[in-house]
């Protein structure tokens, strides 16, 4: 028969060995942070460098002066200021838009039955395995039939109105939402665009949040369409104006990484307050009943 010290013992040691799981996982994952976090600190200890420290053999990891007047140059040497206000209204347009029509896609394609939606939804999804680059001179003929090259319409609009990611992360997330409450509503005599207002739209917060995040970061980081279709410096977005700090022969990299550090404050603050959003937007299928 076991006496209470036995039993004491006993249970002891899966703790034990949870604790050590538990250790060894946190090891692993602060290695992983450290691992993609990397680059990023290596931008932010770059842009307080002088041309001559980034290039030392060995390397110079820590910044011997502090070369605060990087980002004043960087800042002064091109229109910063523009390229940010072009980024940001072109970014909540474009969000705004997406979030709009993508959730009134998805809610066709998750509740409303209407011939062929199947074989539409899988066709629509197709265009997901498209790479951008095969439709961009197509993009470009279009843009320019309707006279809105070199202008942010040209920018905007193809952005706005379709994002088939987004449509399929809150058409999967609409249809964990039971189908009870909606046919109560429809016993009341509510309408789908009463449904879609009143119920859809507030159940699916965490989603339309996640995508929103997910929709300027995409937009604020665009480098490839900018390049394609402006051509105006005073029309140019941040990821292209750090561009031209790159030259034919000589590229200014202090004043680059101070720049590129500048152009990454945004991001890193939406996704600092939204972090919580992401996760449950991603991680939840929708409300269970």
């Amino acid at each position: 028969m076991k006496t209470a010290v036995d039993k004491q013992v006993h249970y002891q040691k899966p703790k034990k060995k949870l604790r050590l799981s538990r250790i060894l996982l946190h090891f692993a994952l602060i290695v992983g942070s450290l691992v993609m976090a990397g680059p990023f600190i290596w931008m932010g200890l770059s842009s307080l460098k002088s041309f001559e420290q980034m290039f030392a053999i060995p390397p110079e990891f820590i910044p011997s002066p502090v070369m605060w007047s990087n980002f004043t140059d960087s800042l002064q040497a091109m229109p910063f200021g523009r390229a940010y206000w072009n980024s940001f209204y072109i970014s909540t347009i474009v969000v705004v838009s997406q979030v709009v029509t993508c959730s009134m896609a998805a809610y066709a394609f998750a509740k409303l039955k209407f011939p062929g939606s199947k074989v539409l939804f899988i066709a629509f999804l197709a265009t997901m395995m498209v790479p951008m680059q095969v439709t961009l001179i197509p993009l470009y003929l279009i843009m320019d039939g309707l006279g809105w090259v070199n202008t942010h319409l040209s920018i905007i609009v193809p952005n706005a109105l379709f994002n088939a990611f987004g449509v399929f992360l809150l058409r999967q997330f609409m249809l964990g939402i039971p189908k009870e409450m909606e046919e109560a509503a429809v016993i009341d005599g509510a309408n789908p665009a009463f449904i879609y207002l009143r119920i859809m739209v507030p159940l699916i917060k965490p989603a339309l949040a996640a995508f929103g995040i997910f929709s300027f970061i995409g937009i604020w980081n665009n480098f490839i369409q900018p390049l394609t279709f402006l051509s105006d410096t005073d029309l140019f977005t941040v990821p292209l104006m750090l561009a031209m700090f790159k030259g034919l022969y000589v590229t200014q990299w202090p004043l680059l990484m101070a720049g590129a550090t500048i152009s990454v404050v945004p991001v890193l603050i939406v996704y600092f307050f939204a972090q919580r959003q992401i996760i449950e937007g991603i991680a939840l299928t929708g409300v269970k009943g």
